[in-house]
């Protein structure tokens, strides 16, 4: 819809992206493995780079990850893009009330017709869950999101359940003993991610999204990028219930103090407020 307020210039006018989709399909064609595939995403990414050129219309627009915003300032070199982060309901997603003494649930959540979802879930339980499992042989790996592809449907064993579309998600991520993240493309934050630390439930991740969250590593959130080192940093975790707690604990201060709606609603009324009183 940004186009039909592009050339309106009497009224404050934010447009709301809200990530880097020209960044998401640079990272997808990266991992492409298909010459043709990586072809048609290569024009993809050239089409929406063109159309993000539309930010510079307007007097604000606002992106939710640190990450995607350097890239579209350095692809666009615009001066007008700021940082409005995804948020948590922190009465849904309550920490505080996790079992750490469990090691034996990892999980992953989303959407399951989402091609980095279908991507994410098809590397980690083909390369990385069998090195976890050499270890921990008990470890279940649940796979929890609506609309299953084939594709995910098919994973399914006796150590993988996908569940499908689930009601309660805070039930979920509480069963579980670490939540894993091993998306290879992708923009903006992960809101699994977010959910999970504000829940005090340890996460593992890759790069994806998590320059976003303005954090270091360990807190609430593992970062590792190589298939080896991240099934290390589960086997960690799982190995030792006070570092699950340390881990999980240090998530939920983190979205407690910054990813509150409350907090982010505050940002945004700051930045229509700096808007309107440019008018």
């Amino acid at each position: 819809m940004s186009p039909y307020l592009a050339g309106v210039h009497n009224v404050p006018r934010i447009l709301d992206m809200p990530d880097a989709f020209s960044m998401y399909w640079e990272r997808r064609k990266k991992a492409q493995k298909n010459p043709f595939l990586k072809i048609f995403e290569t024009i993809e990414q050239r089409r929406v780079l063109k159309y993000e050129h539309v930010m510079a219309a307007y007097d604000m627009a606002l992106v939710c990850s640190q990450e995607d915003l350097d890239y579209l300032v350095a692809q666009h070199d615009l001066h007008n893009i700021n940082l409005l982060p995804n948020g948590v309901d922190l009465d849904t997603f309550k920490g505080g009330n996790h079992d750490y003494s469990h090691n034996h649930t990892l999980l992953f959540t989303g959407n399951m017709d989402y091609a980095p979802n279908v991507d994410a879930v098809g590397y980690f339980a083909e390369e990385i869950l069998p090195l976890i499992r050499q270890k921990h042989p008990q470890v279940q790996f649940v796979i929890a999101g609506q609309r299953p592809v084939k594709k995910v449907q098919e994973l399914a064993n006796d150590h993988i359940e996908v569940t499908g579309f689930v009601k309660d998600l805070a039930t979920v991520y509480n069963a579980a003993s670490v939540v894993v993240a091993p998306l290879r493309f992708g923009a903006g934050t992960q809101n699994k991610v977010l959910e999970a630390m504000a829940m005090g439930v340890p996460v593992v991740c890759s790069s994806v999204g998590f320059k976003g969250l303005g954090i270091e590593s360990g807190e609430g959130a593992i970062m590792q990028t190589e298939t080896t080192a991240f099934a290390n940093s589960v086997i960690a975790l799982l190995d030792s219930q006070e570092k699950r707690k340390t881990v999980g604990e240090k998530g939920m201060a983190v979205m407690r103090a910054r990813f509150g709606w409350d907090a982010i609603a505050q940002m945004l009324e700051g930045y229509l407020m700096e808007i309107a009183n440019r008018k």
